[in-house]
């Protein structure tokens, strides 16, 4: 019965929150489940660590029901809508636009570019979470 409801729950629309960490030795990647307390892994490649976090949230799960543990469901879709209004001064929107000029894309893109770098994000995972 409890690998049913852990399956149920699988089947949700979990956000997985993936950040490489580059050491000395090489990149790993640390994956944890946003809205399950502790349900973390990590992983010497970026595909390894999406099945290592998919084993990582059916223990989690099992373990929780088991324990009478109240379990979060996700965090609704519809929470962002992927846009929102930014205000800024004129001589950034002048410098930022140069610079998506000089890169060849269109500001939008260009944007999206440097606040994924900011946030620690590669484009293959703005892709997978959307």
């Amino acid at each position: 019965m409890t690998s049913k409801i852990v399956e149920a729950y699988m089947a949700l629309p979990y956000s997985i929150e993936v950040t490489p960490q580059v050491e000395d030795d090489g990149t790993t990647y640390f994956a944890r489940v946003v809205e399950l307390p502790g349900c973390m892994t990590e992983a010497d490649s970026f595909e390894e660590v999406h099945e290592m976090i998919r084993d990582a949230m059916g223990g989690w799960l099992a373990v929780a029901l088991e324990a009478g543990v109240k379990i979060p469901e996700p965090k609704p879709v519809e929470e962002y809508s992927g846009k929102f209004v930014l205000r800024l001064p004129k001589s950034l929107h002048r410098d930022v636009n140069h610079a998506a000029l000089r890169d060849e894309v269109s500001l939008n893109q260009y944007l999206v570019s440097v606040i994924s770098k900011a946030v620690g994000r590669t484009p293959h995972e703005n892709v997978m979470n959307n």
